[in-house]
């Protein structure tokens, strides 16, 4: 395994980038991105690995999906009970990274997550596929549970007590959104010398470019 592992290499080398290629605001060079990796047809591209840490100083990762997003933050949904929701309640601190290989571009963005209001997250409640609204009632999301089978008769269960009605936001899902203190956009480059470049916030509410170390 450890010689087929040391085989396993891409080289990269569709683009570059450099600082004149940046828009100085970070939340319109995501959109940039964002908009070209999703024309270039990448699969779920608002799909990013979210990592928090809790209060013993125990870190975790997990693939979740961007829902929104504006000059306030990042928005996800979750149940709060949930693992992720946990350790933000003890560290507010997280990490988002999302990475695109087909356009060989990586955007790694640090932040303080926090809840949205009970609003904002009916709002986007309303909007899911019933059949997600009542996963959301039927999941104890981070618990462990006996079997398949068991979730399956809770979701039953769920089903028909919301017959012929909407389903309710559950009292325990909602909306974070994460502030940004920083971001880093990063794109591939031949023989692993990538380009990145990191923005960081400035007094007069403008943002420091600074190149880095592949």
């Amino acid at each position: 395994m450890k010689e087929f592992l040391s085989k396993l290499r891409k080289d990269y080398g569709k683009m570059g980038l450099s600082e004149k290629d940046l828009n100085p605001d970070p939340y319109k060079q995501f959109e940039k991105w964002f908009t070209e990796a999703a024309n270039a047809e990448v699969i779920e591209p608002n799909a990013f690995t979210l990592s928090t840490v809790s209060k013993e100083g125990i870190p975790s990762s997990r693939i979740v999906l961007l829902r929104n997003f504006d000059y306030k933050g990042f928005y996800f949904y979750t149940n709060y009970t949930s693992d992720k929701a946990q350790d933000i309640a003890e560290n507010p601190f997280v990490c988002m990274n999302f990475f695109w290989t087909d356009v060989e571009r990586q955007i790694r963005i640090q932040g303080r997550a926090e809840k949205i209001s009970t609003l904002e997250s009916m709002d986007y409640f309303k909007s899911r596929p019933r059949a997600s609204q009542i996963g959301a009632w039927a999941s104890d999301q981070s618990t462990p549970i006996s079997s398949r089978e068991e979730l399956e008769q809770k979701i039953k269960e769920i089903e028909t007590k919301f017959k012929g009605k909407d389903v309710e936001k559950p009292p325990f899902w909602g909306g974070f959104r994460i502030v940004p203190v920083s971001f880093e956009f990063w794109q591939g480059r031949p023989s692993r010398l990538h380009d990145r470049f990191r923005f960081t916030p400035k007094a007069d509410k403008s943002w420091e470019i600074t190149r880095l170390n592949p």
